[in-house]
């Protein structure tokens, strides 16, 4: 496979963060041992599955109060049957409203101010596994990217887009009819035709202006309005994704790494 040429490098200068503490600071040797530990049983789970390409979500930060475990996903590929794992997803740009698409290896994913130590891999069925590792060589993967960047972005808006969803329009590109989906708007189409149903988020109003006030990686303006005033919030996280693709392919599966 080619390499993700198209994917910018991480640097130093600009750190980026998705479901993880927004901070620089050394990590403790316990914490890059324990991360090293998950990346490296997360490697032995990958190669066991005898996939090419498999979503693959972390614990960044406690989302438990919504009912939620794993905050961020992204996709893992692999470049050949005796190759390494890349993971290529979308990471906000610490402190701002952008986001850029990022390819790493599983320690860097994994490296960070993790909540807990677990991993959670979706293995789609080969078809669309092989569709999904063409895709991110190609314009489409780009084009379903959105620098304008929101955590709590509104499943069916094109305004804004949060990690998990470019993951999930990316598969709804894969998954599709060769051909129907190249743009947001058509994987956003098909997405609803196919039943994708996104986690409703209860967020009250004072956390909500708060959150548009001093935060600004987020926002509500792209939400229905009946909805967002009842505190309702319609996003894409990872659950939903793992739900969607078990219901809509029968091949799918699932595993924990804890």
């Amino acid at each position: 496979m080619k390499r993700l040429l198209f994917v910018a490098c991480l640097t130093l200068a600009a750190p980026a963060w998705a479901g993880r503490a927004c901070e620089e600071r050394p990590m403790a040797v316990e914490d890059t041992v324990k991360s090293m530990d998950l990346a490296q049983r997360t490697f032995q789970a990958l190669d066991a599955t005898g996939a090419q390409v498999v979503l693959l979500s972390r614990v960044g930060q406690d989302l438990s109060k919504y009912g939620l475990k794993f905050s961020h996903m992204g996709i893992v590929v692999r470049d050949h049957p005796e190759g390494r794992w890349t993971v290529v997803h979308e990471l906000n740009e610490c402190g701002t409203a952008a986001s850029q698409l990022y390819n790493e290896g599983l320690g860097n994913f994994f490296l960070g101010d993790l909540f807990r130590y677990e991993a959670e891999l979706l293995v789609p069925n080969p078809e669309t596994q092989a569709r999904l590792a063409q895709l991110v060589l190609t314009r489409t993967a780009r084009r379903l990217h959105e620098p304008k960047y929101n955590m709590l972005s509104y499943v069916f808006s094109t305004r804004y887009q949060n990690s998990n969803q470019w993951v999930l329009e990316t598969y709804a590109a894969a998954a599709a009819p060769a051909g129907e989906v190249e743009t947001r708007a058509e994987a956003q189409a098909w997405l609803k035709k196919a039943g994708f149903a996104p986690v409703t988020i209860r967020v009250p109003s004072v956390t909500r202006l708060g959150g548009r006030m001093f935060r600004a990686n987020v926002a509500f303006d792209d939400h229905p309005f009946d909805r967002r005033m009842a505190g309702r919030i319609d996003t894409v996280t990872t659950v939903s994704i793992v739900n969607f693709v078990k219901k809509t392919d029968a091949e799918a599966k699932v595993q924990y790494i804890d």
